[in-house]
């Protein structure tokens, strides 16, 4: 017995292996991650809901003649494709959060709730629910025009016999959107991790077994393949390494400590971090939501006024520049993707410094940065190393939105930018959320004095 314990010592099982082993021991630990999984699966479930009259295969038509809907389908996770009742996900909601972020800054009353504390909060987050309703009505009808003009459905509209089938299909998508953030609330609330994100996740993992199978069937020779590989993994390091990267500004804080009749001053030491991509995948939305607008415009006018010539020609060179298909992509889509990622890198990140006032919040607790002075130089130094540190993070971001698009040009032979189901922005979104997830789970271990597994 002895000598058995002796080389289990000698052998240590893996960090990450003990640690699952170790969560699983404690019962409440237990709970939470049975409760993620199982809401996970409910998931899954409702992302296989069909909307009535939908034809399975005009759909999977659609989806191989058009990137776009590949990338409404990432946020979906993975619902669009079925074009279930949950073929919206939680986008509308993801987008209704980003509005009220924005207009925090703007607004005076939504400034004073946002300093009330926990109730502020928790009001916000009351108007981000009743926003994401409407929102999800304008994104679910945008949807169903977009799948009509692709040829995957037909029948859409608010007049005449197609007045009841639409509105039924987009009452369905906003029921099934808020029924996923539900879902992701009690994941946040009695689970483990961030459960809107957890969702966003589950959908882009169920993906992945179709992914290799829709790259071989191009016959673009294991070479090609193995050079795909190459680049996933070179893309998931990069990743990684961006999304933990961080600048530490060091802050010093000092206090006064009555001892003995006496007055004692006394400094502590800590940082602030800044990280490189503060902004996570907040600028690939925006993004992709306004570069994806041209392209639906030019069609609706085209198919508005099919005899006007310069509407036709205008429409169409549009269409060709912005309207990404199954074959290699136009430059000029590549490039203003690229821009508009940076752009938008650069305004989210200054618009959420703004609203954390760290230089205020440091002076009213006794910190100060070596060197500077409280209160606005130092605001405007740490501005400055803000906006150096962001332009690594612009230039990350916009490549990783632009990786499937330039695929076709680095492998030969390889034409179909659809077949990348797990893109870099997918890729973004699980980084981010298993790091996060097991931070959670390291946090909630550390808390039971077990050793966790993130070093």
């Amino acid at each position: 017995m002895a000598s058995r314990a002796a080389r289990q010592q000698q052998v240590p099982r893996p960090r990450l292996l003990q640690a699952v082993l170790d969560a699983f021991q404690q019962p409440d630990i237990r709970q939470k991650l049975l409760i993620t999984i199982a809401l996970l699966v409910v998931f899954r479930f409702v992302a296989h809901v069909p909307i009535p009259g939908v034809d399975r295969s005009l759909l999977e038509q659609a989806f191989e003649d058009n990137a776009l809907l590949g990338l409404f389908d990432l946020f979906s996770g993975g619902a669009l494709r079925n074009l279930s009742v949950a073929a919206l996900g939680v986008y509308p909601f993801i987008t209704a959060q980003i509005i009220l972020n924005l207009l925090v800054p703007i607004v005076p009353s939504l400034q004073a709730l946002s300093r009330e504390g926990e109730s502020g909060r928790n009001r916000i987050q009351l108007y981000t629910h009743y926003l994401a309703v409407p929102m999800a009505v304008v994104q679910g009808y945008a949807q169903l025009i977009i799948l009509e003009q692709s040829g995957a459905i037909s029948g859409v509209g608010f007049t005449g016999p197609e007045a009841l089938p639409t509105i039924s299909a987009v009452i369905s998508m906003v029921a099934g959107t808020m029924f996923l953030v539900w879902l992701g609330e009690i994941i946040t609330e009695n689970g483990i991790g961030n459960g809107i994100s957890l969702i966003i996740f589950g959908g882009i993992v169920a993906g992945l077994p179709t992914l290799f199978p829709s790259v071989v069937s191009q016959n673009v020779g294991w070479f090609s393949i193995g050079a795909m590989i190459v680049i996933g993994v070179g893309v998931l390091a990069m990743i990684v390494f961006v999304q933990e990267a961080q600048r530490r500004i060091p802050v010093q804080y000092a206090r006064s400590v009555f001892r003995s009749g006496r007055m004692y001053r006394q400094s502590g030491q800590s940082h602030i971090p800044l990280r490189v991509n503060s902004a996570g995948m907040i600028p690939l939305i925006f993004a992709f939501s306004i570069v994806i607008f041209p392209p639906i415009a030019a069609n609706f006018l085209q198919n508005q006024m099919p005899d006007n010539e310069l509407v036709v020609n205008i429409s169409d060179a549009i269409i060709d520049w912005f309207g990404p298909t199954g074959s290699v992509v136009s430059p000029v889509f590549i490039i203003t993707v690229f821009l508009l990622v940076m752009i938008f890198t650069f305004f989210y990140t200054l618009v959420v410094f703004q609203q954390q006032n760290m230089a205020e919040n440091l002076q009213k607790n006794g910190g100060f940065v070596p060197g500077i002075r409280p209160g606005r130089p130092t605001a405007e130094y740490i501005m400055r190393v803000l906006v150096r540190i962001t332009w690594g993070g612009a230039i990350f971001l916009g490549f990783i939105a632009i990786v499937p698009y330039l695929m076709p040009y680095v492998i030969t032979g390889f034409q179909n930018v659809n077949s990348l189901t797990l893109s870099g922005t997918g890729l973004l979104i699980m980084v981010g959320v298993v790091l996060d997830t097991m931070r959670q789970l390291e946090a909630q271990l550390m808390m039971r004095n077990y050793e966790g597994f993130i070093r």
